[in-house]
């Protein structure tokens, strides 16, 4: 008997937050669950697998090369061994052998207001971040004197959300390809729009790096690296089934046919059709919510990660006793468990991206019924 998450005394989970990987990316539509299977089903030469399924991604987002990886962090993995490596074999063994720090080239350079969470996967690769500006400000001058001979790359993180503090990818292409450094775009959550899988590359971007377990729907552990063939070979270089650095972020067969059939699904999808059932269902939220006491239910028009997507901030005044962490913890009384952002200490963000109609109205009543309990038990306390 096949066990479920009912009987392992898992909880079922509705997704008004976002795309994370802490809640299992995304859920996959029924042809990509059908491509994994038939691949499940039969031996393959894994090499040829790969250079087939990148030529046809390639293809499919108008991009000179791809490669399939096992997440968005896997393909920064690989991009940076690239960067540092190129194609010379000679680097590749010393890289192997002593790590980056033996190399010429074992830095790369990232605006400070591009820091993320992310990023350590860049010292796991055995390099070293330089940071240029500061949390308000970068000028173009510091990148030019952060470019010496050991820098290999420069790391550009797309969205909406970063780009007030940072110099523009344009400028960061034009100064790093000045001194033959290449240009890594970190673009894991931006999609959509569907532009965007080609709008990197057409900028000057050496790689571009995205999930494959986000918006396009397919695996949750895959990722896509695009870019121009040079650099994706570099990055060939070190993923599995290769024996090197990135064998422990192989991929399966699986995934490669799961993620192949997500874009081809994804570029089909009536995408301003998501986007205005998003926001009907978003407004929808606003209207009903302002019915509560103290509540003030705002329409944003971007979601998590500066995603076009619009979402609903939902605050209330301190006075009411009680804070967003509490808000959260109700949510996650009952089950199926409720999950929301936190949107500041009296406010979380709910998003009905990943919601179905019968979700949407779930949501909303949970929503409704856990701001009066709380507002209720506190205003006795008070």
């Amino acid at each position: 008997m096949t066990a479920t998450y009912t009987d392992l005394g898992v909880r079922r989970v509705i997704n008004a937050n976002a795309t994370l990987t802490a809640l299992g990316g995304s859920l996959m539509p029924q042809p990509v669950l059908e491509a994994m299977r038939a691949a499940s089903t039969s031996f393959v030469d894994m090499f040829e697998l790969q250079r087939a399924v990148s030529a046809r991604l390639a293809q499919l987002t108008r991009n000179e090369a791809a490669l399939v990886t096992c997440g968005a962090s896997a393909g920064l993995l690989v991009a940076a061994l690239g960067a540092m490596t190129g194609r010379d074999h000679l680097l590749l063994g010393r890289l192997l052998e002593h790590g980056a720090r033996a190399l010429p080239r074992h830095r790369i350079v990232m605006h400070r207001a591009h820091r993320i969470p992310y990023d350590n996967v860049f010292t796991l690769a055995g390099m070293q971040i330089v940071e240029i500006g500061n949390a308000i400000q970068t000028h173009r001058w510091e990148l030019e004197a952060a470019l010496d001979d050991s820098i290999a790359a420069v790391v550009h993180v797309a969205g909406a959300h970063l780009a007030n503090a940072a110099l523009t990818l344009d400028e960061v292409v034009q100064v790093a390809h000045g001194r033959a450094v290449p240009v890594i775009v970190d673009a894991a959550a931006q999609l959509p729009p569907r532009e965007n899988l080609w709008r990197f590359t057409e900028q000057g971007a050496d790689l571009v790096v995205f999930s494959g377990g986000k918006e396009l729907r397919g695996p949750q552990a895959s990722g896509l690296v695009l870019g121009s063939q040079e650099a994706v070979s570099w990055c060939e270089l070190h993923a599995a089934p290769h024996q090197r650095f990135g064998r422990p972020a192989k991929v399966g067969k699986e995934e490669m046919m799961g993620l192949l059939a997500a874009v081809e699904l994804w570029l089909e999808q009536d995408h301003e059709a998501v986007a205005a059932r998003i926001e009907q269902t978003t407004m929808a939220w606003v209207k009903a919510f302002s019915e509560l006491p103290g509540a003030v239910p705002t329409y944003e028009p971007c979601g998590e990660a500066g995603r076009p997507l619009p979402r609903m901030r939902l605050a209330w005044p301190a006075q009411l006793g009680f804070t967003s962490t509490q808000m959260i913890e109700a949510l996650a009384a009952d089950e199926p468990v409720v999950e929301v952002a936190a949107a500041g200490t009296h406010a979380i963000w709910i998003s009905a991206e990943l919601l179905t109609p019968e979700e949407e109205q779930i949501v909303a009543e949970r929503v409704y019924a856990a701001y009066a309990a709380l507002a209720r038990r506190f205003g006795r306390n008070s």
